[in-house]
């Protein structure tokens, strides 16, 4: 075999492994390109409070649509560190609106990666992005860190950023962020 060829080999070699790069692994369960969010997040053991939520909001069928979505996923940690009785009061079918404005204030439009979100850090070193909910998030990096904020000044640590989906993207995180 000639040297040229055994390089090509190599350089395809690594394109490939580049170019098909697994999402990580979310909630002990593997995250597909090829699914949506909900299909994906259904299948994560740190989703199932954002889940009963989609569900009970009735929001499923709008994040199973085309999108692009980009979605800072609280972790069921997350939830529960909210004042005792607020998941529940939440999932309550007369607060059903309140609980749409709360999980909308976590989805963007678009498909932001993480080095998007850089991309669009400007002078004041945020990078403003408007919700679904309308409401109003900032994004700030910390070296390697980012950091979601909302308008109520509850901050998130995204702990686990790009993982892609058919219909956008997912950034967990591990705050709810309360909009105004």
């Amino acid at each position: 075999m000639s040297l040229r060829l055994i390089l090509g080999a190599v350089a395809l070699t690594g394109i490939a492994q580049a170019t098909f790069a697994a999402n990580p692994d979310v909630g002990g369960a593997p995250m597909f390109e090829t699914k949506n969010i909900v299909e994906n997040a259904v299948n994560s053991a740190d989703h199932t409070t954002l889940v009963a939520a989609v569900t009970a909001a009735g929001l499923a069928d709008a994040l199973m649509g085309e999108g692009p979505f980009t979605v800072f996923a609280p972790v069921n940690d997350a939830f529960a560190a909210l004042p005792a009785g607020t998941v529940d009061t939440l999932l309550k079918p007369e607060n059903k609106d309140m609980l749409t404005k709360v999980l909308t204030a976590h989805v963007v439009a678009g498909d932001l990666k993480l080095a998007d979100l850089r991309r669009k850090v400007g002078s004041d070193g945020y990078a403003n992005l408007q919700t679904l909910s309308g409401d109003a998030l900032s994004v700030r990096f910390r070296g390697d860190k980012a950091m979601v904020y909302s308008e109520s000044r509850n901050i998130g640590t995204i702990t686990i950023g790009d993982v892609d989906q058919s219909n956008g993207v997912i950034h967990v995180i591990d705050t709810v962020l309360v909009p105004k």
